[in-house]
């Protein structure tokens, strides 16, 4: 929901309905992940896709249905012989999409949801999408880190049991449907919930004020990462040269990232980057980050000499081989890239890999499942 929000906040100030597509569960190689949103206006405008296109036309007639019919829909989309390229996936993926009325009236949370997610503020929304009682499917909570839930899915028993995995998915920053029995029951079934987590954007930290910066920069603001450039150098460390950047900051870089650590605003979705490749920045930086315990990627510019060099001073500092080896040094994937925008790629595309469990290898020269399963997707050969 998060990429069509603006859209349907627009709309829903001025009172209007809308259709709401969601993507609430994937199998094999569905293109788009759980979250992924299609708005249908009320002037019959799409917004938004849940598939890349194999499926749109059939959510769309789907969602102007919801908005006449009033209750929502559990639709599950998948390959066939004989719907393949009229509204099944061609890729064959699987997918489950929840289609639901927004207005004002049933969905009246969003204004705060919205204002949560404007101010950086964490929120999880967990909906009941499927339930022998259809009384119950559309019912929704608000979940909050250290605040009691807002709403109610039905009764204590269920609230609480979300209330709990909402805020493990919410700490994780991943979307997901979880399973309850009717009344909430940890090993019953029955219930479905599609938990929402709004996170704040991951952090990418861009050591080093160089030309290379301002393409990662650009690159991780496009991948969605919130973009912090640190060099202690204030000639070069200027909001107008790297203008891609949520932030840049004038500080030694080891003793910002550090101030960063001790303020807890560094998580296992950080990545940090060493553009500096000297010496008295990179050493006492790496020193900081190779000890974090749950950075998400930590990676550092330089030739493979300079790469030597840095693992023996990082060795006379005291760093394990262990800490050693979380180390991506020379940084990035070998693309062949020469100029700061293709190095930036590479880079982009070695976090990315490290993500999902890439290879970084051709696709061509690889089989078996293109998509890699999101932390709690049901295994490939599963799609009940």
């Amino acid at each position: 929901m998060r990429e069509v929000l603006p859209q349907l906040l627009a709309w829903w100030e001025a009172g209007e309905t809308v259709g709401m597509g969601t993507v609430v569960a994937t199998f094999r190689s569905a293109p788009r992940p759980p979250g992924a949103s299609m708005l249908v206006g009320p002037d019959g405008t799409a917004v938004g896709s849940v598939s890349g296109g194999c499926v749109e036309g059939a959510v769309y007639d789907l969602a102007q249905t919801v908005v006449e019919a009033g209750a929502p829909v559990l639709e599950r989309y998948g390959v066939s012989d004989d719907d393949a390229f009229a509204v099944g996936l061609t890729c064959g993926g699987i997918l489950d999409v929840y289609v639901e009325k927004v207005s004002r009236e049933s969905f009246p949370e969003l204004g705060e949801i919205a204002a949560d997610l404007d101010a950086g503020r964490p929120v999880a929304v967990a909906t009941v999408v499927e339930h022998p009682d259809p009384a119950w499917v559309g019912r929704r909570m608000l979940v909050r880190p250290e605040q009691p839930a807002a709403g109610s899915l039905g009764s204590p028993r269920a609230d609480d049991a979300v209330h709990d995995d909402a805020l493990g998915l919410l700490a994780a920053g991943h979307s997901a449907t979880l399973g309850y029995g009717p009344d909430g029951e940890r090993r019953g079934e029955g219930m479905r919930v599609f938990v929402w987590a709004f996170a704040p954007k991951p952090r990418m930290l861009v050591f080093g004020a160089i030309d290379f910066a301002a393409a990662v920069a650009r690159v991780g603001a496009f991948l969605g990462y919130h973009v912090t450039v640190c060099d202690a150098r204030p000639v070069f460390a200027t909001a107008t040269r790297f203008p891609e950047a949520d932030e840049v900051v004038v500080e030694w870089p080891h003793r910002y990232l550090a101030a960063e650590r001790d303020a807890g605003r560094v998580d296992g979705r950080t990545v940090v980057t060493v553009l500096t490749h000297d010496p008295k920045f990179d050493v006492p930086l790496l020193e900081v980050a190779l000890r974090l315990p749950e950075v998400a990627y930590v990676g550092a510019m330089g030739s493979r000499r300079t790469h030597d060099d840095r693992l023996d001073r990082l060795r006379e500092a005291g760093l394990a081989d262990a800490e050693l080896a979380r180390l991506h040094s020379p940084i990035g994937l070998d693309l062949g890239a020469r100029t700061p925008e293709e190095t930036a790629i590479s880079i982009a595309a070695e976090i990315v890999a490290g993500r999902w469990g890439g290879t970084g290898e051709p696709l061509a020269a690889t089989s078996g499942r293109i998509h890699r399963a999101e932390p709690h997707e049901p295994p490939a050969t599963e799609a009940p």
